[in-house]
C-alpha cells in the first residue's frame, strides 16, 4: 500500500493556486478586491501583454504594516475574520487568504507599501513563493502591487492561456464589473501604455455606466429603487425596446459583490414577460443589498457563488422593483387640447401668402443670405464671387421627353423563324445589349475603310440566359397575411412567404460569386458588447466582412457598423450583431464555412418579409412566379417545408365526393 505523504509547502501552495488563479484576470480581481477592502477611493490597474508578463495595481488604501507583510503572503493568512462566527456575517470582499499566497507560488510578485501610522515604507519582493527582499522604501500612503511573468513556473499551464488581446479583454471585463458595483471609487484602466477607462468616483451609478458602457447604452436605462422585506434593489434595467439577444448584459451585485444569480436572472425575466419579445433579455446593472447573516458567500474560492437563506423575498424584490420601474416608463405625458385652442396664437393659423413670399440669394463667398420681398422691383445687387441660384419651373413632360433610358429588349425564339408566326414561349430568351446608335455617337471619327471593324468590336456580346417556364397559376387569395393559396396545374398550393422569402435571400447571399452586394449606412451604426461579446468580435473580423459587414473596433467595448449586406435594414444591425457575438461564443472551433452559413440564415430570416406582412396581389404574383421557377426553394434554410400541396382529389375525397 502506498505511503501517505506530507506535500512540500511549495507543491501545496501550487495546488491551491490552480483554485485561485486561472488566468491574469484572476490575479487583477483578487488585488483590486483587496484594494476596495483596505478603503482606497482611488484604484489604478496597469497590464501589458493581456497581463502575462506584466501587471501593476496602485491604490490609496490603508496599506500593509511591515510586521505584517510576510504573513500577507502566508496561506489563509487575512486580517478579514478572527472567528468562526465572523463566517456568518461576511462584509469585505475577501475572507480566505489565499490570493497573496497563491500569486505569489506562480509569479514574480514585488510590493510597495506604507501605512499612515509608518515613517517608512517597506519594499517586498517574493518569487515562486520565496522570499527575495526586504527592504525600506519611499513610498506614499497606500500599496502598490506588480505582478511578472505570471505561471513562469508552471509551463503547463501556460499553455492554457488564449492571445493577448481575449486576456487583456478579460482583465477589462473584470474592471469594469468592479467599477460599476463602487461607483464611489475612481477606477483607471491602463493597457499597454492607453488608458481605456477613467470612472469619475463620484457616487452616481450613472456616472460609472456612462464611463464603462458608454452614451447609448446609459440612455437606454430605466433606474430602479425598491425595498422589500429588508431587501432593497437599486440600480438600472433596459427599455424594452433595447432587449438583447442574450444575458451577457445581466450583472447582479450583492452588497457591491459581483455575483451569478439565477434566482435574480428569473425574476427580471419574468417581470418583462408581455414587454419584449421572446428569446429577447433584457440588460441590468442591479445592486441588492441583504443583511449579511442571510447569504453565505463561502461556496466557491471564486466567490461568484451565494446561498441565500430565503430565496423567495430575493426573487420577490426584484420582480415588483422591475415591474413598477416599467409601468412608470408607460407613463405618457398628458396634453391638454384646449388649454392650446383657447391661446389666441392658435385661433386662426397664420396661412402662407404667395404675394408675400420672399426670394433668396445666396452668397458662398461671404457666406450670406439676403432676402428681398417679391413686391419689390428692384434687383439685388450681384458681388464678386457671389453665385446666384435661380429656380425654374419644368413641365413634367420634359423631363421625360428628354431623357433617354437604355431598356433591354425581350425577344422570343418562333419556331419558323417569321415575324408573322405564332411565338412558342417555350425557350424564352432574354437579350441585353447597348443600342446601336448610342455606340455610333461615341465613336470619334475615323476612315470609312475601318469604321465597321470598329463598330463591330466596340458592341458588348449578347447576353443570353434561358429562364425556366413557369406553369400558369392563378392566385386564390391569402390567408392569415402568411400563407399564400395559389391554383396551379390541378392543385391547390399553399406557400409560406416568409419561409420561400427567406430561402431567397439565403440563396442570393451564398450563392453570390462577385461578393455580397453591401451598402453603406448613411448613419454608421455602434453596438454596445460585453467585453467577451466584443472580443469575440474583433477575432472574427475577416469572417463578418466576408458575410457582407464591415465592423470596426469602436472603443473598448462598443463596435461600430460601416457597411452591411443590402438586403438587410439599418434597424436589423444591433441585434444581428449580438446575435452573432453570441453564436460566435458558443461556437469558437467552427469553421469559417459553417459560421458564414449561419450568418448567412440569421440575415435572411431578418431580411425576409415577416409573417402578418401586408402584401398586394402583383406582389403575390411575382413572388409565386419567382418560387415556382426556382426548384430551389423548397425547404427554408431551417429546414421547414415552404410549399403544401393538396391535388383535386385529395380535396374531393376528403369531402366524400369520391371513395
Amino acid at each position: 500500500m502506498p505511503r501517505i505523504n506530507v506535500l512540500p509547502k511549495h507543491i501545496a501552495d501550487l495546488i491551491a493556486a490552480g483554485e485561485v488563479v486561472e488566468r491574469p484576470s484572476s490575479v487583477v480581481k483578487e488585488a483590486v478586491e483587496n484594494s476596495i477592502d483596505a478603503g482606497a477611493t482611488i484604484i489604478t490597474v496597469e497590464i501589458q501583454h493581456g497581463g502575462i508578463t506584466y501587471i501593476r495595481i496602485t491604490d490609496n488604501g490603508c496599506g500593509i504594516l511591515r510586521d505584517d507583510i510576510r504573513n500577507a503572503f502566508v496561506s489563509h493568512a487575512t486580517s478579514k475574520i478572527a472567528t468562526a462566527d465572523d463566517l456568518n456575517a461576511i462584509a469585505t470582499l475577501g475572507f480566505r487568504g489565499e490570493a497573496l499566497a497563491s500569486v505569489s507560488a506562480v509569479a514574480k510578485v514585488e510590493v510597495l507599501t506604507k501605512s499612515r501610522d509608518e515613517d517608512m515604507g517597506t519594499h517586498y519582493r517574493i518569487e515562486g513563493g520565496e522570499e527575495i527582499l526586504l527592504d525600506d522604501a519611499g513610498c506614499p500612503d497606500g500599496t502598490t502591487l506588480i505582478v511578472r511573468d505570471l505561471f513562469f513556473n508552471t509551463p503547463a499551464r501556460m499553455k492554457f492561456l488564449k492571445k493577448d488581446v481575449s486576456e487583456a479583454n478579460a482583465v477589462a471585463g473584470v474592471i469594469d464589473r468592479v467599477a460599476l458595483s463602487h461607483p464611489e471609487i475612481s477606477f483607471r484602466f491602463i493597457r499597454d501604455g492607453k488608458e481605456t477607462l477613467l470612472t469619475p468616483g463620484d457616487g452616481k451609478l450613472t456616472s460609472a455606466i456612462y464611463a464603462v458602457f458608454g452614451k447609448e447604452f446609459a440612455n437606454s436605462l430605466i433606474e430602479i429603487d425598491y425595498s422589500l422585506n429588508g431587501i432593497s434593489a437599486k440600480g438600472y434595467i433596459s427599455k424594452p425596446v433595447y432587449s438583447r439577444a442574450n444575458r451577457n448584459m445581466q450583472m447582479f451585485f450583492l452588497n457591491s459583490r459581483l455575483v451569478k444569480t439565477q434566482t435574480g436572472s428569473a425574476a427580471l425575466t419574468e417581470s418583462y414577460k408581455n414587454s419584449i419579445m421572446a428569446g429577447k433579455f433584457p440588460a441590468c446593472v442591479i445592486n441588492l443589498t441583504v443583511p449579511n447573516e442571510t447569504v453565505d458567500v463561502n461556496v466557491h474560492p471564486s466567490k461568484l457563488e451565494v446561498r441565500f437563506a430565503n430565496e423567495k423575498a430575493v426573487y420577490d424584490c426584484i420582480y415588483y422593483g422591475v415591474k413598477n420601474a416599467l409601468n412608470k416608463e408607460k407613463e405618457r405625458p398628458q396634453v391638454e387640447l384646449e388649454k392650446i385652442l383657447s391661446n389666441p396664437k392658435f385661433a386662426k393659423p397664420q396661412m402662407f401668402m404667395p404675394e408675400k413670399a420672399e426670394q433668396i440669394s445666396f452668397s458662398p463667398a461671404k457666406q450670406e443670405i439676403k432676402f428681398q420681398s417679391a413686391k419689390t422691383e428692384t434687383k439685388p445687387e450681384i458681388q464678386k464671387n457671389e453665385t446666384k441660384f435661380q429656380v425654374k419651373e419644368i413641365d413634367s413632360a420634359e423631363i421625360f421627353t428628354n431623357a433617354h433610358f437604355a431598356q433591354p429588349e425581350v425577344v422570343y425564339e418562333t419556331k419558323n423563324n417569321k415575324p408573322d408566326a405564332e411565338p412558342s414561349f417555350s425557350k424564352p430568351k432574354v437579350t441585353l445589349y447597348t443600342p446601336p446608335e448610342t455606340v455610333k455617337e461615341e465613336i470619334l471619327p475615323v476612315e470609312e475603310d475601318v469604321a465597321e471593324e470598329i463598330f463591330v468590336e466596340e458592341i458588348p456580346q449578347v447576353i443570353e440566359k434561358e429562364i425556366k417556364p413557369v406553369p400558369d397559376f392563378k392566385i386564390i387569395g391569402e390567408a392569415f397575411k402568411t400563407y399564400i393559396f395559389a391554383e396551379c396545374e390541378g392543385k391547390l398550393m399553399i406557400i409560406d412567404k416568409h419561409a420561400a422569402h427567406e430561402r431567397m435571400i439565403y440563396n442570393q447571399l451564398k450563392n453570390s460569386t462577385d461578393g455580397i452586394y453591401m451598402q453603406s449606412l448613411m448613419v454608421p451604426v455602434t453596438v454596445t458588447l460585453s467585453k467577451e461579446e466584443y472580443d469575440v468580435i474583433i477575432n472574427n473580423l475577416d469572417t463578418l466582412e466576408k458575410a457582407g459587414f464591415s465592423v470596426e473596433a469602436f472603443g473598448t467595448s462598443s463596435v461600430i457598423v460601416r457597411e452591411c449586406p443590402s438586403v438587410i435594414e439599418a434597424a436589423d444591425v444591433e441585434n444581428l450583431l449580438v446575435e452573432t457575438a453570441t453564436y460566435l461564443l458558443q461556437n469558437k472551433n467552427e469553421l469559417i464555412g459553417e459560421k458564414l452559413d449561419w450568418i448567412f440564415h440569421s440575415s435572411a430570416c431578418r431580411a425576409a418579409i415577416k409573417a402578418g406582412d401586408k402584401t398586394d396581389r402583383y406582389e403575390l404574383e411575382v413572388f409565386t412566379a419567382k418560387l415556382l421557377a426556382d426548384e430551389s426553394v423548397r425547404y427554408c434554410p431551417h429546414g421547414r417545408p415552404v410549399l403544401a400541396e393538396l391535388t383535386r382529389r385529395e380535396l374531393e375525397k376528403f369531402f366524400g365526393r369520391i371513395q
